[in-house]
């Protein structure tokens, strides 16, 4: 499959390898941003490969991740007392709420659904007009146009039972607050690539200058991973900091415009509390006031107090790349995908899921 299996070519993925291991002559720290990539990473075993000099640590790029317990709990609330029907990804029914998780509450009864988009949403909320149907819509910037279109297509047909809770984050001010953190040593990033190709390059220019670290906008598969990673050591080794696009048969610099069209027309920037993290100025869509009517955070008006966090949790040091899963004293013991302390345990992108999982990696890394 063309721009899939050349990228996953061992002879190509290992000429990339013996580079990297001539180019490094010190020791780097390296984030990739986007949870999909963490993954790609462990199971390929590339950091295994890679050489001891770069240490690739693991970034914020999961937005199942840090949504909030507040969002959930408002979500169990809506599913539970409210009795709407509630549609979300799969992942999001996995995550633990500050009691329980979607998914338990979907075995006790609760009419949740896994859905695969949200314009699924809208089509219950036509079949089912004596219902409420809610969507929880969350995601970077890759996914705001299909929620944002949602709402557009409901609007127009004058649907009045269908709303989104959003819980969307945006990828530039979490770089911002990861780099303006005080126990950071990031020397480099590789950005997302998905998210690029709707947005575009222009939002990294200004961080490229005011941290003066290299970032690369990369791919998923293992050859785009270690371009990226070689594109980023070769601008440390010289001493630069430029904005590369490793993925450039996907992303271009003006994105896509019609979905940010789309985005724009229905999201508004907004502030945004980011689980484990904290609250990062700016990183947040909101839908606007033109659309409150399909806002189920103003439909419903639910006020869910502020739940604590697991305090044995590390999953905030994680995932701003201070700590390693395996570094957590609950990783693999009190912590697994079926008894999660945290999101990064259950999420298809979350870093300690992806230690977990591929464990024969930790293993190595741990040796």
């Amino acid at each position: 499959m063309k721009y899939l299996t050349e990228y996953r070519d061992p002879e190509v993925a290992r000429q990339y390898l013996d580079e990297i291991k001539k180019t490094v002559t010190q020791p780097w720290t390296i984030m990739e941003v986007c949870g999909g990539q963490t993954h790609s990473l462990v199971k390929n075993g590339i950091l295994n490969m890679l050489p001891d000099e770069i240490n690739m640590v693991h970034g914020p790029g999961c937005p199942v991740c840090v949504t909030p317990l507040n969002l959930i709990d408002k979500a169990l609330y809506l599913a539970e007392e409210k009795g709407v029907i509630l549609c979300s990804f799969g992942d999001m029914l996995r995550v633990p709420g500050s009691e329980r998780s979607l998914l338990e509450a979907k075995a006790a009864g609760a009419d949740i659904r896994i859905l695969y988009s949200p314009l699924e949403a809208v089509k219950i909320a036509e079949q089912n007009p004596d219902r409420e149907v809610v969507f929880f819509a969350v995601g970077f910037e890759t996914t705001a146009p299909a929620n944002a279109l949602s709402v557009v297509h409901a609007s127009r047909m004058g649907l009045t039972n269908y709303s989104i809770l959003a819980s969307h984050v945006l990828v530039p001010p979490a770089i911002e607050a990861v780099m303006n953190d005080e126990d950071t040593r990031i020397q480099g990033f590789l950005a997302a690539g998905h998210v690029c190709t709707i947005m575009g390059i222009d939002e990294y220019y200004p961080l490229v200058d005011q941290f003066n670290v290299p970032i690369v906008i990369t791919g998923f598969e293992p050859v785009d991973l270690l371009q990226g990673i070689l594109m980023t050591v070769q601008q440390l080794e010289k001493g630069e900091a430029r904005l590369e696009n490793q993925y450039a048969r996907m992303v271009r610099k003006e994105g896509n415009p019609n979905a940010i069209e789309t985005i724009l027309e229905v999201f508004e920037i907004t502030d945004r509390m980011w689980r484990g993290i904290d609250v990062i100025p700016q990183s947040g869509y909101e839908v606007k006031e033109k659309y409150a009517a399909f806002d189920a955070k103003r439909k419903f008006d639910v006020n869910i107090p502020e739940a604590k966090e697991e305090e044995s949790c590390i999953a905030g040091e994680i995932m701003k790349g201070i700590k390693k899963p395996f570094e957590c004293p609950n990783f693999g013991t009190t912590c697994k995908p079926e008894n999660p302390l945290g999101a990064p345990m259950v999420s298809s992108e979350g870093a300690c899921a992806a230690y977990y999982h591929f464990s024969g990696m930790l293993e190595s890394m741990e040796s």
